[in-house]
């Protein structure tokens, strides 16, 4: 019997096992479809389609840098324990996703699909992986950033947390670094002060306004109030204006002589 691509097609859909994997079972059982899902449950393989409908809550956050420090990949790939995401072959894995997302310039999920891993369809790679691993694996998200001055990476809590940081300008790597970690210790929401939305800047002086004369403060000076804890609002929230963590005299702003800035950043927080 012909081993037609619909027939491999199928049985993948039906066991969740990779196509070369499919196109041997069938191989193997001469096209009879029943003997081949035998053949693949023999195996354990078949496991793999048993596990995509559980639930994917732990796993890593992946960067990678181009050579020349001007385009970026982070990614979040997710397993269901934690024991796996510290596994050395899921790390692996989520490496090497990126390396290729990074080589192919896609932007998008639904592209996933087009790309080759180590010599295989992106599907077969994941099935096997699911098998190798005995636990569900989803890529729930990942970002680009392309041709860049300059990008700076830093992954925290052993893939909890990833940042990429984009410079306006080529930076010390030491400093690049540390701006990076500053990102992921201190979850600042924008880079300055000018990107904050009018409306979260009006909603915030209400509540503070509010706070001020529940506290019983003279109406004379409720403006004071609101301008002084407005300006530490900025400070909490846009990166270039928060206390630089390694030196507590200077802002991250202060940290890089103009016209040195950063353009962007990308955080990401496992879950």
């Amino acid at each position: 019997m012909e081993i037609t691509a619909s027939l491999v097609k199928e049985l993948r859909e039906k066991t969740g096992v990779g196509m070369m994997d499919c196109k041997k079972a069938l191989d193997h059982s001469q096209g009879n479809f029943e003997e081949a899902i035998k053949y693949l449950r023999e195996k354990g393989m078949s496991a793999a389609s048993k596990k995509s409908d559980r639930a994917t809550q732990e796993g890593q956050v992946f960067t990678v840098t181009s050579s020349d420090g001007k385009n970026a990949v982070i990614l979040e790939v997710n397993c269901e324990t934690d024991f796996v995401a510290n596994n050395d072959a899921f790390k692996g894995f989520g490496n090497a996703l990126a390396q290729e997302i990074l080589n192919a310039s896609i932007t998008g999920l639904e592209q996933l699909n087009s790309l080759s891993l180590q010599g295989k369809p992106y599907a077969d790679v994941i099935a096997e992986a699911v098998l190798k691993l005995g636990e569900n694996i989803s890529v729930k998200r990942f970002e680009r950033v392309a041709n860049a001055a300059h990008i700076s990476s830093y992954v925290h809590m052993n893939g909890k947390i990833g940042v990429l940081v984009q410079f306006s300008d080529v930076i010390d790597s030491g400093l690049g670094r540390d701006i990076a970690m500053q990102i992921a210790a201190s979850q600042p929401l924008y880079v300055r002060q000018e990107e904050v939305p009018a409306e979260e800047v009006a909603k915030e002086s209400d509540i503070i306004k509010n706070q001020a004369i529940n506290e019983g403060k003279p109406a004379a000076i409720l403006d004071k109030v609101v301008a002084g804890k407005i300006s530490k609002f900025f400070k909490d929230i846009c990166l270039l204006e928060q206390v630089f963590i390694k030196d507590q005299d200077k802002t991250v702003g202060q940290l890089m002589k103009a016209p040195l800035t950063v353009v962007k950043f990308l955080r990401y927080s496992l879950g």
